[in-house]
C-alpha cells in the first residue's frame, strides 16, 4: 500500500452510475421504462443508489443512460420531486448527464465519464445494484476511506458469494489471506466454479483513479463484443497497479435488479422492511405461504 504520509490531501466528491444497460432479461417489464426505474419497495432503484451516494458525502454525479431512459432524468429532476418526500436525501446531488449511444459494456461506459473525473479519482456505481448496510458506516463511506488513505489504483466492494454462483460475477485473487481490507493479484470475468480464484465477487462498486481511462482505451473486446471494467483493472494490475478490497460487513449485502428472480427478491426484501406496511406484510406472506404448503 502507498504511505499515506505521502498522499496530498484531497477528497472524492464526484460519481459515476453506468445505467445505460437494456435490461433484456427483465423483459416485458422493460419493454418502456429503463429497468433502474424498476420500483423496489416504494422507491425505484435508481432512488437508492443515489440516495448512497448522497449518505457517503460525495456531490456530483454523472448518470451514463442510453435510448429509453429518459424516465431516470425525470425522476431525478429536483423540480418534478419537490413534493416527494425522499426527495431531500439527494437534495445535494448535481446531477450531469451523458449517454451511451450504443451499448457496449460497462467499461466503454465508463470511459466517456474522463471528462467529467477531470483527472480525479471518482466513484463507479451500478444503476442496477442496491447496496444494503446496517452499519452505522456503510461500505462506500469505507471504500472512500480506504482509496483517500492509501491511493490505490482502484478500491473494490466484494462480497462472498455460492462458489456454484462465481460465474455471475467478476472474482478478486486475494494477496493472501483476505480480511475486512485486503490486496489482489488478479480479477477473473465469470469464471467457472472449478477455476474461480475464491469466491468473492465484486458487489457493484468502484473507486477508481483517472488511470483507468488509458487500461479502457488498451482494452481489448471481450465476449458479446463488449469491454469489461474487469479487463481494464487487470491492465492496471499488470503494469504493477494496486488494487484493494473492501468486504461487505455482517448486515450489508448486494441486491441486483439483473434478472427476473433477483428482482423479486429485492422487492420482497426491502418491502419487509417497510417502517409502515412490512409488519402486515411478513403477517400475509407467512398466512398465503402456510396454505400453498397444504
Amino acid at each position: 500500500m502507498t504511505d499515506s504520509k505521502s498522499v496530498p490531501d484531497f477528497k472524492i466528491t464526484k460519481a459515476v452510475v453506468p445505467a445505460a444497460g437494456r435490461g433484456t432479461r427483465l423483459l416485458p417489464a422493460t419493454r418502456s421504462q429503463p429497468k433502474e426505474m424498476l420500483p423496489v419497495g416504494r422507491k425505484p432503484t435508481i432512488q437508492h443508489v443515489v440516495e448512497e451516494l448522497a449518505t457517503a458525502g460525495l456531490q456530483e454525479v454523472l448518470l451514463i443512460s442510453g435510448q429509453g431512459k429518459r424516465a431516470i432524468e425525470d425522476h431525478l429532476d429536483r423540480d418534478a420531486g419537490a413534493n416527494d418526500t425522499g426527495e431531500a436525501a439527494w437534495a445535494g446531488l448535481h446531477f450531469f448527464h451523458a449517454r451511451q449511444s450504443v451499448p457496449r459494456g460497462l467499461a466503454d461506459a465508463i470511459g466517456i465519464a474522463e471528462p467529467f473525473a477531470a483527472g480525479h479519482p471518482f466513484v463507479v456505481a451500478l444503476g442496477d445494484s442496491i447496496l444494503v448496510s446496517r452499519s452505522p458506516e456503510p461500505v462506500l463511506k469505507r471504500m472512500i476511506q480506504v482509496h483517500e488513505q492509501h491511493r490505490p489504483a482502484a478500491t473494490i466492494a466484494v462480497e462472498a458469494v455460492p462458489h456454484d454462483s462465481v460465474n455471475r460475477y467478476g472474482i478478486v485473487a486475494p494477496e493472501g489471506e483476505p480480511d475486512h481490507v485486503f490486496s489482489i493479484r488478479d480479477i477473473v470475468e465469470k469464471p467457472s466454479p472449478s477455476k474461480a480464484p475464491s469466491n468473492l465477487a465484486a458487489a457493484g462498486r468502484y473507486v477508481l483513479e483517472p488511470a483507468i481511462f488509458d487500461a479502457i482505451r488498451r482494452t481489448e473486446p471481450g465476449k458479446g463484443g463488449e469491454l469489461w471494467l474487469t479487463d481494464a483493472l487487470r491492465i492496471l494490475l499488470r503494469e504493477g497497479g494496486k488494487i484493494l478490497c473492501v468486504r461487505l460487513r455482517k448486515g450489508e449485502h448486494r441486491l441486483d435488479i439483473g434478472n427476473f428472480e433477483s428482482y423479486f427478491r429485492a422487492f420482497f426484501e426491502i418491502g419487509l422492511s417497510d417502517p409502515e406496511h412490512g409488519q402486515s406484510l411478513r403477517a400475509w406472506l407467512k398466512r398465503r405461504l402456510s396454505r400453498s404448503d397444504k
